[in-house]
């Protein structure tokens, strides 16, 4: 767990409100923050909106190339990147199976998976060496009772939670679980589930709903921020469900 030191988190999709809200409560509780997105200008307004001390970076994180160049960036201001929180992803959906878009598949691929596998790739090394190295996705309830209509959305949430797991396999075997010198689990890769998220602006638009089930995005926030003050071994490949 973490001793109360500062740590460097990426917080990956941060232009919306729970990369907003995320990058915040990472900030409060004292720790470097990099927000990231692919849009220079809506990153630069979140990581103002998230508050004074985080930064703003730009990245194409479905690019390899630019996701590697974006690490060398982190290295060269912070030092190695303790963890990251993907916020990465996006809804498709259609009336059911036969009308499921080519499209929409690219779409929710693109952002749901492949860019969860490129930033888990190149940072894993970093995580794993932390003291307290974390990583969490975002998932959905609908991976658990899939429809015809959201049968893209699901599926793709599914491929990324299949790799978050296998990543938490990669956390233990290298630490707890290998053959030869075991050591305490001090690496984690998480999976939060939310039925949707909620935020502040969306309940003034429309102040009638109740937003049932629903998780607001200071939870999700508070959320992030507890992993690095929770164990390892009692995070890592779990799922973990908010808002209910």
């Amino acid at each position: 767990m973490s001793s109360g030191r500062s740590l460097t988190v990426l917080v990956a999709g941060g232009s919306g409100p729970s990369g907003i809200a995320t990058a915040r409560a990472l900030r409060d509780a004292g720790h470097t923050v990099f927000t990231v997105g692919s849009d220079a200008g809506r990153i630069e307004a979140a990581a103002a909106g998230a508050g004074a001390g985080v930064t703003p970076l730009v990245c194409d994180l479905a690019s390899m190339g630019d996701v590697h160049a974006l690490r060398a960036t982190v290295a060269n201001t912070a030092g190695r990147v303790d963890g990251v929180i993907h916020l990465v992803g996006g809804w498709r959906g259609a009336k059911g199976i036969t009308d499921q878009t080519d499209e929409d598949w690219d779409f929710l691929e693109r952002n749901a998976v492949t860019t969860l596998r490129n930033v888990t790739r190149v940072f894993f090394d970093d995580i794993a060496a932390s003291d307290t190295g974390r990583f969490a996705m975002v998932s959905s309830t609908a991976v658990d009772s899939p429809t015809a209509g959201g049968a893209s959305y699901v599926a793709a949430k599914a491929a990324a939670e299949a790799w978050t797991l296998a990543v938490a396999d990669g956390f233990q075997r290298a630490q707890s679980g290998r053959k030869e010198d075991p050591v305490e689990q001090r690496s984690a890769a998480v999976i939060f589930v939310v039925k949707a998220l909620v935020d502040a602006a969306m309940r003034a638009r429309a102040p009638e709903r109740r937003f049932p089930g629903f998780t607001d995005v200071d939870e999700l926030a508070a959320a992030a921020v507890g992993l690095f003050t929770t164990p390892a071994a009692d995070l890592n490949g779990r799922r973990l469900p908010l808002g209910r």
